[in-house]
């Protein structure tokens, strides 16, 4: 994973945005990581992969032979 410090991020933030398309920038704050970057795409990627996974939860979840409301099964798992 690529580190860049916040002075880094302050005086090139394009370049950081550049390096993060693919894999997120650990942000550095006196050696420690203060924040992730992650690009668009890859942000977009995540996104749909967390919507997936929730979506196979809730089916996973769902007893269609009762006829249970979304709601009711999306309020079990706490969505």
């Amino acid at each position: 994973m690529t580190n860049v410090s916040i002075s880094q991020l302050k005086a090139n933030p394009a370049k950081v945005i550049a390096a993060s398309l693919d894999y997120p920038v650990a942000i550095q704050n006196r050696n420690s990581t203060e924040a992730y970057v992650v690009g668009k795409d890859l942000f977009e990627k995540i996104e749909r992969y967390i919507e997936d996974f929730v979506d196979s939860k809730i089916i996973e979840k769902t007893d269609f032979s009762k006829r249970k409301d979304l709601k009711d099964v999306m309020k079990d798992l706490g969505i």
